[in-house]
């Protein structure tokens, strides 16, 4: 895939700190960003975990800011790529980021009964926002316990393409079958997606920007050989299974053969 630049650097105000933050104010931008404290636990190979902060940084020559998670671990500081981000402003760029993180199973779901702090405009925009976990949503689960029970192993939450920092939620690394079980709000369902009313110009931008990337990652995997299938969170979980357990039998037979 050719790389593409920017035709301008982005705005300072997309990426750079204002002058004079102090510790609190820093740790209150990235809270809101993550929308609450439980939302930047990273965890550790130990078990443990530690709370994350997210650093955005400009690159000049590519005219782009990248975003990486940074955490202390036994007194050093570590630091992991997220993605680029695109927004106009640092806070948008922050949430867009922190979002990427949990999509990416960088971050821990937060504990049950904690209410995560928002700064979605509406209850019913902030129970979307709530309801968008990483990984482990309850679609996914149905699927994976129904593709359990049909006797099928897989993979959760990996990138089929190792130098590609895309995550698929099922994985059938020997049949090379990547699955994405989709949200519809949050991947623009064409039955059950409704456009937002309020900031109406940055979830559609957002949504139309997931779109692009899902079309993207299809066609990446699909160039490396992959057979992609994509679920949409509202679909039967036995139809869905059957359909990934198709797929999985047909590649294997391929690679079997006669």
């Amino acid at each position: 895939m050719a790389r593409t630049w920017n035709d301008r650097l982005p705005p300072e105000q997309s990426w750079k700190p204002r002058k004079g933050m102090t510790a609190a104010l820093r740790t209150a931008e990235q809270d809101k960003a993550a929308s609450g404290p439980e939302y930047r636990r990273v965890p550790l190979p130990n078990g443990g975990d530690a709370t994350g902060s997210v650093a955005l940084r400009l690159y000049q020559r590519t005219r782009r800011v990248r975003a990486y998670l940074r955490w202390s671990e036994h007194g050093r500081t570590r630091e992991r790529y997220i993605g680029e981000v695109r927004q106009a402003t640092r806070a948008a760029n922050l949430a867009d980021a922190w979002a990427l993180a949990r999509q990416r199973g960088l971050t821990l779901v937060p504990r049950v009964g904690v209410e995560p702090q928002s700064w979605a405009s509406s209850p019913a925009v902030r129970a979307v926002m709530r309801a968008n976990r990483g990984r482990d949503t309850k679609p996914e689960m149905l699927l994976r316990s129904q593709l359990h029970r049909m006797g099928l192993r897989y993979r959760v939450a990996v990138r089929p393409l190792s130098q590609v920092r895309r995550t698929a939620d099922v994985v059938f690394t020997k049949a090379k079958v990547a699955v994405f079980v989709d949200g519809c709000y949050w991947h623009g369902c064409p039955e059950h997606h409704r456009p937002a009313t309020k900031n109406a110009a940055f979830w559609s931008e957002k949504i139309a920007g997931n779109k692009s990337r899902d079309a993207e990652t299809d066609q990446l995997l699909i160039n490396a050989g992959w057979t992609v299938i994509r679920i949409w969170e509202h679909e039967s979980p036995d139809a869905a299974a059957a359909t990934v357990a198709a797929a999985v039998k047909s590649r294997e037979s391929d690679t079997t053969g006669p």
